[in-house]
């Protein structure tokens, strides 16, 4: 009965001092986001513009 509760306490201790220092959150630190400008120019208007200049040139002939 003596080494059960030499065990008993022996494991008692050792566990509250697992959880002596108390929980602490880990830092993460986030890395820097980077935000490329997009350019002002606009290449959505290049085809309908050829299909204008071809049109024209059609219409010439």
């Amino acid at each position: 009965m003596k080494k059960i509760a030499t065990i008993a306490l022996a494991l008692g201790l050792s566990a509250s001092t697992a959880f002596a220092g108390g929980y602490t959150a880990p830092v993460v630190e986030a890395e820097p986001v980077v935000v490329e400008g997009s350019s002002s120019s606009n290449a959505a208007w290049l085809i309908p513009a050829l299909l204008i200049v071809g049109i024209a040139v059609a219409a010439n002939d």
